[in-house]
């Protein structure tokens, strides 16, 4: 588990499907399921656990990335002490990182 997002695998043999049931039984209104699959969803709201399609949860992370950048640029700015003068400067090697990670999210 990291930062509250937890990674289940089935075993051989075993359907997926059921796993995340188990997992959604188990957690009950903890649960956060993100899924398009309509007996999941339906499992998990009767359950009482929230349930976010994979499209909303798409579109959240893009914001949320394009959101960590300005925050980073903005915190890049504020040590350097200037605004920076536009695309014709180099990043560092620390953006080039961030923004290779954003975009693996």
């Amino acid at each position: 588990m990291k930062k509250g997002i937890e990674v289940i695998f089935s075993k051989l043999g075993e359907k997926a499907d059921e796993v995340i049931k188990r997992f959604i039984r188990e957690k009950g209104s903890a649960a956060v399921v993100i899924t398009s699959d309509r007996d999941i969803s339906k499992h998990a709201e009767r359950m009482a656990a929230a349930v976010i399609s994979s499209d909303q949860f798409r579109e959240k992370m893009e914001k949320s990335s394009v959101q960590m950048e300005k925050d980073f640029e903005d915190e890049v700015e504020k040590e350097r002490g200037v605004k920076k003068r536009g695309s014709s400067r180099r990043l560092s090697k620390r953006e080039k990182r961030l923004r290779a990670a954003l975009k693996k999210l």
